[in-house]
């Protein structure tokens, strides 16, 4: 006899239950935009505070970088965009290595949450409606999992918020997700955390940054390069196999 508490499988129903992590993100990302939060994470808003924002921080220093830290992760977990504004603020208020570091970490937490909520949810239902082809893609892709989410992370070109829910689909540890999410923002996040702390500069100026600048080759291709190299394992287990 089966329950509403039974994880799917042969014989067994899907839970409705399961999915109320995911509706309370859902939510959320529905009030973000009928409150109209989203008109305020933009450069201009941090232009146009900017002075009050740096005195706030200058006098309570731990508190804003936790009340930072918080905010990113919801933003992340809620997958609200602004993400890029939000580092480059972290940057600007709190300076190139430690705006850097809460935001990788903060990140990390907020994607992690994400993750959490989409594996428990639609994890095992996707997995038992999916074909054999998905379960041979599947098979490889966990066997492989920290090459392929560290590639992907490093490459500037995946959408960060799918690179979240993917994974969790893949049946995917979380353990090696937190470790491939942790290390492959790294330096994506530091080349902006670093253009967000030289925004005080370009704001006296009148102008606007470049938000391109991690698309010039001194900067993308030491990423790509790194990127390469985490693929590096997952290729030689291919090659090995057959």
């Amino acid at each position: 006899m089966t329950t509403d508490h039974a994880a799917p499988g042969p014989g067994r129903r899907f839970s409705i239950r399961r999915l109320w992590p995911l509706a309370i993100l859902a939510l959320g990302f529905g009030l973000f935009f009928a409150l109209g939060l989203h008109r305020y994470v933009t450069l201009d808003t941090l232009r146009d505070n900017r002075q009050a924002l740096g005195q706030w921080v200058a006098a309570n220093r731990i508190e804003a970088l936790l009340i930072y830290m918080g905010l990113y992760a919801l933003m992340v977990a809620f997958s609200l965009p602004g993400a890029l504004v939000a580092t480059l603020t972290g940057g600007f208020l709190f300076g190139t290595v430690l705006g850097g570091g809460a935001t990788v970490i903060a990140a990390t937490a907020g994607a992690s949450v994400l993750f959490v909520a989409a594996k428990s949810a639609l994890g095992d239902l996707l997995r038992t409606k999916a074909g054999s082809a998905i379960g041979r893609m599947e098979e490889g892709f966990r066997a492989n999992a920290f090459s392929y989410l560290l590639f992907l992370r490093l490459v500037p070109a995946f959408p960060f918020v799918l690179v979240n829910l993917a994974p969790a689909f893949l049946g995917v540890r979380l353990s090696t997700f937190v470790a491939a999410t942790f290390i492959g923002i790294i330096p994506g996040t530091f080349v902006f955390a670093s253009l967000g702390a030289g925004l005080g500069a370009v704001f006296d100026r009148g102008e606007k940054p470049d938000l391109g600048l991690i698309f010039e080759p001194q900067v993308i291709l030491p990423i790509l390069a790194l990127a390469a190299l985490s693929l590096v394992p997952a290729i030689y287990r291919r090659l090995r196999k057959n």
